[in-house]
């Protein structure tokens, strides 16, 4: 059944083109605000270009894209934050001279319309979330890969997001490091947090979405249970046969 446009987010006939290059062309989508959803693909596919549509990185060259019934087209990615839709990125880039405390403050203060109080406290809760609040006093700059993904995350949780796009959280951490992550974003879905996740790592995927999207040469090939589309032809040919991640 589809979600009601009121219910969550939703995308509709998105073409962008770079150039002479068209990276997404025509594409539709629509999640339910608490669903968790998974996108693969192979490099190139236009996955990142698509999650930055949905964030607000840019207008995209036609289509339309709506949260709760509301069309979000025009409405850049700090105005869609304070709407409730936040993304972390692949490579994290924090405040190298501040704190992990610091830089989560600043996301509390500066992505959610609330007071300074209001915004300390969404930062202590956002550190909890993440498992950070052991090192809340360390700079941003000596932290390692999977505290880097953790600070990532724990901002984008400071500005109480209900939907949260994350852009191959994963990579590059060891599979133990990979489980912490997925038991955190685990508990944000309990907390019915949307989550849209990109990632190369399909075993890890497969532990938390109850819904997987491939896409291909900017066009969504295959959508619904993650098993059904695993196993079909299109994908297996397009991204599962010819990979080797």
């Amino acid at each position: 059944m589809a979600p009601n446009r009121s219910e969550g987010l939703l995308a509709e006939g998105i073409i962008k083109n770079f150039g002479a290059v068209s990276v997404l062309k025509n594409v539709n989508f629509e999640m339910r605000s608490n669903e968790a959803i998974g996108i693969v693909g192979p490099n190139g596919a236009g996955k990142t270009t698509f999650l930055s549509a949905l964030a607000g990185a840019f207008v995209p060259d036609s289509g339309v894209i709506s949260l709760y019934g509301e069309d979000v087209t025009a409405k850049d990615a700090s105005e869609r934050c304070k709407l409730g839709v936040v993304r972390t990125h692949q490579i994290p880039k924090p405040f190298g001279g501040m704190t992990v405390f610091e830089n989560v403050l600043v996301a509390a203060s500066y992505g959610v319309n609330v007071d300074q109080e209001t915004a300390y406290q969404y930062a202590l809760d956002s550190l909890s979330l993440s498992g950070m609040t052991e090192i809340a006093n360390r700079h941003a700059e000596n932290l390692g890969l999977l505290d880097r993904k953790r600070l990532e995350l724990a901002r984008a949780l400071a500005t109480q997001p209900k939907i949260l796009l994350l852009d191959e959280i994963a990579g590059g951490l060891t599979d133990a490091e990979a489980d912490e992550l997925i038991f955190t974003i685990k508990e944000l879905h309990n907390r019915n947090i949307g989550i849209i996740w990109i990632e190369h790592i399909v075993r890890v995927l497969l532990q938390v979405v109850d819904r997987l999207i491939c896409m291909n040469a900017g066009e969504i090939i295959a959508d619904g249970d993650p098993k059904t589309v695993l196993n079909n032809s299109q994908v297996v040919s397009a991204y599962l046969g010819g990979a080797s991640e």
